[in-house]
C-alpha cells in the first residue's frame, strides 16, 4: 500500500534548529528524509528520542538524490556553517552557497516547494534598520563573513527568481537569536540562555559582555530572541501556506537586554541573581552588534498571526527541560 503521509527533506536535521523540526514532524506525522553527517545524529544526546527517518550523508545528498530518486513533498533547508567566528571565506561559499544552490537548482528542477534559512547576520551592524524589504538586501553590509555569505545566497536566490528559475514556492527565513532545547552540540555558538544555565548551575553566577559603546550600559545591548518552538511554527506555516516566494523575517519584534534574559534564567532555576560583567573580547568588538529587533509587519501581513512566546515563558521552558539532564 502506498504510504500517502507527506515526507519533508530536512538538511541540517541533526543540528538544532534541524533536530527540533525533526522531532515537529514526528508529533504530526509527517515522514522525514534526514541529512548532515550521520554520525551526528547518535552523538547528540539531547537530540535522543527523535525519529530522523531515512538518514543521508550530507556530501552524498546529490548523487543519492539522482540515483535514487526519492519522492519529496517540501525541502527545508537548514544545513549550514552557523560559526560566526569563521573566516574561511572560500569554505563558507562552498558550503553555505554553492551547496545552497544545488539545494535550490534541484527543488526547482523538481519542482519542490523551498523554505530555507537565512539570518538577521545579514543586517550587521542595523545601521540601514532590520526590514526585510528584498530591495535593501544589496545595500546590507554584515559584520562577518558568516552573515556575507547569507547575504550573497539571498542575493542569488532573489535574481534567480528574477530570471524565472525557482522553485513553485520559495522563502528564505531570518532567523534572529534563535534558543531552546537541543543546542547545546553549538559549544560556543549557543544562546547566552544555555551558558547562563551552565554557569549557574556551576557557579552560582553568570557572565555577560560589558558594553563598550557609550551610552548603553553594561547588560543593555538587546537582542531579538525568539523560542525555537515558535520558528519551527512558523517554518510549517510557510510549508503549508505555500508562501510564493520571499524572504522573511523570523524574531518576535521585541527586543529585550542580555539582562533580561540572565535574570529569566535566574528565575527559572529559582536562584539568587548574580551577574559579573567582563570585557568583550578585542576580536569580537567591532563585529559585536549592540541591537537586533525583527520588523515582522510583511510575515503578519501574510497571515502568520499565532502570538509569539515571551522571554520569560520560553526560558522558564527551556530550563525545565535543561533540569531533566544530567550534570
Amino acid at each position: 500500500m502506498q504510504n500517502t503521509r507527506p515526507c519533508y527533506l530536512v538538511t541540517g536535521a541533526a543540528g538544532f534548529i534541524g533536530s527540533r523540526f525533526v522531532s515537529s514532524c514526528n508529533k504530526r506525522g509527517i515522514r522525514v528524509i534526514s541529512v548532515d553527517k550521520p554520525e551526528h545524529f547518535n552523538a547528540r544526546t539531547e537530540h535522543q528520542g527523535v525519529d530522523a527517518g531515512t538518514i543521508i550523508d550530507r556530501e552524498e545528498l546529490f548523487t543519492v538524490l539522482k540515483r535514487d530518486k526519492p519522492s519529496v513533498d517540501a525541502i527545508v533547508h537548514m544545513g549550514a556553517c552557523s560559526d560566526t567566528m569563521q573566516l574561511d571565506e572560500a569554505f563558507l561559499r562552498r558550503v553555505n552557497i554553492e551547496y545552497s544552490q544545488n539545494i535550490w537548482n534541484h527543488a526547482r528542477d523538481h519542482s519542490i516547494p523551498l523554505v530555507y534559512a537565512s539570518s538577521a547576520a545579514t543586517y550587521g551592524d542595523g545601521s540601514r534598520g532590520y526590514n526585510d524589504d528584498e530591495d535593501l538586501t544589496q545595500k546590507l553590509q554584515p559584520l562577518n563573513p558568516y552573515g556575507e555569505s547569507k547575504r550573497r545566497f539571498d542575493l542569488w536566490a532573489l535574481s534567480e527568481d528574477r530570471a524565472g528559475q525557482m522553485p513553485p514556492s520559495w522563502c528564505g527565513l531570518r532567523f534572529f537569536n534563535v534558543y531552546g532545547f537541543g543546542e547545546r552540540h553549538k559549544a560556543r555558538m549557543a544562546s547566552v540562555v544555555l551558558h547562563a544555565f551552565d554557569q549557574i548551575r556551576k557557579t552560582g553566577r553568570s557572565r555577560l559582555f560589558k558594553s563598550h559603546r557609550e551610552g548603553i550600559a553594561h547588560g543593555h545591548q538587546k537582542r531579538d530572541f525568539i523560542f525555537v518552538d515558535d520558528a519551527v511554527e512558523v517554518m510549517h506555516f510557510a510549508i503549508e501556506k505555500r508562501l510564493k516566494r520571499g524572504i522573511y523575517n523570523l524574531g518576535t519584534g521585541e527586543a529585550r537586554t542580555f539582562l533580561d534574559l540572565s535574570r529569566a534564567v535566574f528565575a527559572a532555576m529559582e536562584k539568587p541573581e548574580d551577574i559579573e560583567f567582563f570585557d568583550t573580547p578585542a576580536e569580537l568588538r567591532d563585529r559585536y552588534q549592540y541591537f537586533t529587533e525583527a520588523e515582522m509587519k510583511k510575515l503578519r501581513g501574510i497571515g502568520y498571526a499565532k502570538p509569539f512566546t515571551s522571554l520569560e515563558t520560553g526560558v522558564k521552558s527551556y530550563v525545565d527541560e535543561l533540569l531533566k539532564t544530567p550534570r
